[in-house]
């Protein structure tokens, strides 16, 4: 079972679709580790635009997989970056959301044989 994501939301929109399913599986894999590093380089260098851009697009993706935690911390840092902050408010929320999304990751990673 399932400890840091939940695909209960997945397989209600799909209809118990398997191939959908490993489709969004394969999307959170390929892409958000991606994103996520882009978002901690918009972070870095004060770039709000791109923290946001990133934060914004992981943040569905997220949702979908249940991750609320996680995707409560993409609110905050989306809201970090319309209040133009400073990095040492944000950084431990970051800090957070990149052990979350690995620790879902290892584990999607695990459970889909990927």
């Amino acid at each position: 079972m399932a400890i840091h994501y939940n695909l209960a939301k997945v397989y209600a929109i799909s209809d118990d679709d398997e191939d959908f399913v490993r489709q969004i599986i394969t999307l959170f894999v390929e892409e958000v580790p991606g994103d996520v590093k882009q978002m901690k380089e918009g972070i870095k260098d004060k770039d709000y635009a791109k923290a946001y851009g990133f934060a914004h697009k992981t943040k569905p993706t997220l949702d979908l997989l249940g991750m609320d935690a996680a995707k409560e911390e993409i609110l905050q840092i989306e809201q970090w970056t319309r209040d133009q902050g400073k990095k040492k408010e944000i950084k431990e929320v970051y800090k957070s959301l990149k052990s979350r999304i690995d620790a879902a990751l290892d584990e999607v990673k695990k459970d889909f044989n990927m």
